[in-house]
């Protein structure tokens, strides 16, 4: 992973751990996500936990009020 150069290939690492990654030229930064063996440590299923939240109405839904059927959770934050 040391190129000729004394640079680190630090994509090929990452590929090679299976571990996501994103590179910003221009800032010169660097993001590496978890090895794959730490992301499946902290999710024993791929079952979601149950929750209820309100709509923009204020009408309560539950995650299982979708069971058996196929449904996308979208996730924002402001900062």
């Amino acid at each position: 992973f040391v190129r000729g150069d004394g640079d680190l290939n630090l994509a090929a690492l990452a590929r090679l751990r299976g571990q996501a990654v994103v590179h910003d030229d221009e800032r010169r930064v660097w993001a590496f996500g978890a090895p794959p063996e730490a992301r499946a440590a902290n999710r024993p299923s791929l079952e979601a936990p149950e929750f209820t939240l309100p709509d923009l109405d204020g009408r309560l839904h539950s995650l299982s009020d979708a069971r058996g059927r196929k449904a996308v959770l979208i996730a924002w934050a402001s900062w």
